[in-house]
C-alpha cells in the first residue's frame, strides 16, 4: 500500500534536496489550520483522536502529525544544511532518511562513503523533553557505533538556549535547526 509520504524520496542528494522539501511542504497545504470546538475538553479530545484526513499523515491525528511533520522537517532542513557544508567533518554525496516513525532501519539518519559511515537521528521536541531525547538517541546510537563511524544529532535551534554548546565525543556531532518557512 503507498502511503502519500512515500511521494518524498528518503535518499537526498544535492540534486533532489531543493525539491522534496518543496514537495513536502506542498503535502501541508490541505490541512486545516482551525478546530472548533463547543468546549475544551472535546477540542483536547478531537486534537489527540479525530484523523486529520490530509498531509503527509491523513490516517494520523493532528497531534501525532504534528510530530511527525515537524521532526520530517527537521530532518529535511538539516540534510540541506549538510549538503551545503554544515559540518566539515559529515560531508557524504547522498543520505538515506526516515520520515515519520518508519522503523525500516536503525536510525532516521544514515550514509556512508566506504570508508566511514554516518548514523544519525532528527527530532523536534519542546525545551522540556529535549534532555531526554538527546540522552535517549545518544544512547542507542553509542551502542552501534563503530572506531570510524559519525554520529549525528539533528534538533530544532529552539530547543535549547542560543548559547548551548553540547558536549561532545570524538566523531559525536550536533546540528541546530532553525524552521523558518
Amino acid at each position: 500500500m503507498s502511503r502519500i509520504i512515500d511521494q518524498i524520496p528518503n535518499r537526498l542528494n544535492k540534486t533532489n534536496i531543493e525539491k522534496a522539501i518543496a514537495d513536502y511542504l506542498n503535502l501541508l497545504e490541505n490541512i486545516p489550520l482551525k478546530l472548533q470546538s463547543e468546549n475544551v475538553l472535546k477540542f483536547l479530545t478531537d486534537l489527540k483522536r479525530e484523523k486529520i484526513n490530509s498531509g503527509p499523515y491523513p490516517n494520523v491525528t493532528l497531534f501525532e502529525s504534528a510530530n511527525r511533520i515537524m521532526s520530517d522537517l527537521t530532518i529535511l532542513y538539516g540534510i540541506k544544511e549538510l549538503l551545503n557544508g554544515a559540518i566539515n567533518e559529515i560531508n557524504y554525496d547522498e543520505y538515506q532518511v526516515e520520515f515519520g516513525h518508519d522503523n525500516y532501519n536503525d536510525n532516521d539518519i544514515y550514509a556512508s562513503d566506504g570508508i566511514s559511515k554516518l548514523i544519525g537521528e532528527g527530532f523536534n521536541v519542546a525545551k522540556s523533553f529535549f534532555q531526554t531525547k538527546k540522552a535517549n538517541a545518544l544512547k542507542k546510537m553509542r551502542a552501534q557505533i563503530k572506531p570510524n563511524d559519525k554520529l549525528l544529532l539533528i534538533y530544532n535551534s529552539d530547543a535549547v538556549l542560543e548559547s548551548y554548546r553540547p558536549v561532545r565525543r570524538t566523531n559525536e556531532y550536533h546540528l541546530k535547526i532553525k524552521l523558518d518557512i
